[in-house]
């Protein structure tokens, strides 16, 4: 007996959506400056022209990529403030500095953070998105750990040198240095 396949049209936010994951991993790998709406079309198996109807030019890909991982983040630390052991900000902070710490061990995500920053210094619409992205962090992390400003400052910049950390492998590194950089630091 034979069964009719019927294939599937993909709608335009299915293929946005694919793009935008296939263009995760292009500029994680290359960053913004190093990636062409090309490679990232040839990688989603469409044409450059489709991904401009989607993206109507590289900044917005790579701004759409960008809030994109700012969601993925902020859904992170959501599930990890509601799975917290206790509600005092020490605990919800530290449930979601873990949670964090989890997920960039998935190199894109803390790639494509890393290489925004870097392309916000010369490029004004990424300098928004990061902004942005982290305005809304930063007042989540407060209103729901609700720790004081010193301690929502230091879980950012502990997650900024859990980054360093991650990025130049110094957990490969046994030395002095390392050991101060990593001493009670998290990573996965």
């Amino acid at each position: 007996m034979k069964t009719e396949r019927t294939r599937r049209l993909s709608t335009a936010e299915e293929r946005r959506e694919t793009v935008l994951r296939t263009a995760i991993g292009a500029f994680a790998a290359r960053g913004y400056f190093g990636t062409t709406t090309t490679e990232v079309a040839k990688a989603a198996g469409i044409s450059q022209a489709y991904v401009y109807r989607l993206f109507p030019n590289k900044e917005l890909l790579f701004t759409a990529v960008v809030e994109h991982c700012f969601v993925q983040v902020r859904t992170c630390l959501e599930r990890a403030a509601a799975e917290a052991r206790g509600s005092s900000p020490e605990m919800v902070l530290s449930a979601m500095g873990d949670a964090y710490a989890r997920l960039i061990s998935d190199n894109d995500l803390m790639l494509i953070q890393l290489h925004a920053q870097a392309a916000a210094v010369s490029e004004p619409a990424v300098r928004e998105a990061v902004r942005q992205g982290y305005a809304r962090l930063v007042e989540y992390v407060r209103g729901a750990s609700g720790g004081s400003e010193e301690q929502v400052q230091e879980f950012f910049a502990r997650g900024m040198l859990c980054h360093l950390i991650v990025s130049m492998g110094a957990d490969e590194v046994d030395a002095p240095w390392t050991r101060t950089l990593a001493a009670g630091m998290r990573h996965y």
